[in-house]
């Protein structure tokens, strides 16, 4: 495929991640990560005339869209915020407890397949990379002023780079002749830094999966807004995850476990587990992936996993 033939966004694990909310006609659900409407659109067909929903995203074509959609549509409400500010939107909402919400993290196809996003060092572009180009700084404002020791951080820890210390130490020498401002500027300097290459894989892959990362605050914000979602969902309600790497998958992996589990006790405890507090959470199945007929259709779903919990009504505290 051509770069003048961007790949048309598909919404993915669509019927599983929605089936998995067990909608209620009359009930209130978030989307947390709107995209082009796809999960929205079918959380919609399930809800009755008094249900609601919620939907959150950063980008603002993707707003555009979903303002379009709430027109017609009066059961939706849109914010234009990252899902970290959760519980603040869903107060001036005037709305209280949820009955399940939904999140499909990560970057979508439109963004990836703009190239004046400059997500992708496929095209040649101005180096932004934010999911909201309305407010925030660049990867490339970033990447002119971080000093070499937080470059090799973020290159690691959120890309998983091995050569992260060649390529800070790269980039930190380059931006004192010339400013590091497009995107195939970026990658070429990756590119000859990176002394081996994992089959099928571009070597700017990593870094600029972790300068993303780290300019949209997307880990942060994943840690944020599960708590959040905890302490208003009814019991009973569902939390559903998408998630595309490990990085992410790791944290809503470990809060659904952690949270869905009685504490450990000392050795010496006699306790009944009748007589344990209910866990909060209750996990639902086992991780969910795309059909081999999925991927084939949508290469980019390849990655995903959907990981659900369910309200119990065990007691959970949110931190103020």
């Amino acid at each position: 495929m051509s770069t003048a033939e961007p790949l048309k966004h598909i919404t993915v694990l669509l019927h599983e991640a929605v089936d998995t909310l067990n909608i209620r006609t009359d009930g209130i659900y978030v989307d947390g990560t709107f995209g082009r409407g796809g999960h929205s659109r079918l959380i919609l067909s399930k809800l009755g005339v008094q249900g609601r929903l919620v939907v959150f995203d950063k980008d603002p074509q993707a707003i555009a869209v979903a303002n379009e959609l709430a027109a017609q549509d009066k059961r939706v409400q849109v914010v234009h915020d990252g899902f970290a500010s959760f519980q603040t939107a869903l107060n001036e909402l005037g709305i209280g407890e949820i009955d399940g919400a939904l999140f499909d993290l990560g970057i979508s196809s439109p963004q990836i397949d703009e190239a004046e996003r400059g997500f992708s060092f496929r095209f040649d572009a101005p180096l932004d990379m934010r999911m909201d180009t309305t407010r925030g700084v660049s990867a490339a404002e970033w990447i002119a002023t971080a000093d070499e020791q937080q470059l090799h951080e973020v290159i690691k820890n959120y890309g998983e780079e091995r050569f992260s210390r060649q390529i800070a130490r790269a980039i930190v020498s380059q931006r004192e002749t010339a400013p590091i401002d497009t995107t195939r500027k970026l990658a070429q300097l990756v590119a000859q830094n990176v002394r081996t290459r994992e089959r099928g894989q571009d070597p700017a892959t990593r870094t600029f999966q972790a300068v993303r990362i780290f300019i949209n605050r997307e880990l942060e914000e994943v840690k944020a807004v599960l708590p959040q979602v905890t302490g208003r969902l009814k019991a009973g309600g569902r939390l559903a995850v998408i998630a595309f790497h490990s990085l992410e998958d790791r944290i809503v992996k470990q809060f659904i476990k952690q949270h869905s589990q009685h504490p450990p006790l000392p050795r010496w405890a006699v306790v009944k587990e009748a007589d344990l507090p209910q866990p909060p959470l209750k996990q639902i199945g086992k991780a969910v992936k795309p059909s081999a007929e999925e991927t084939a259709a949508n290469p980019r779903a390849r990655s995903a996993v959907l990981r659900v919990a369910e309200r119990t009504q065990g007691r959970f505290e949110v931190e103020a």
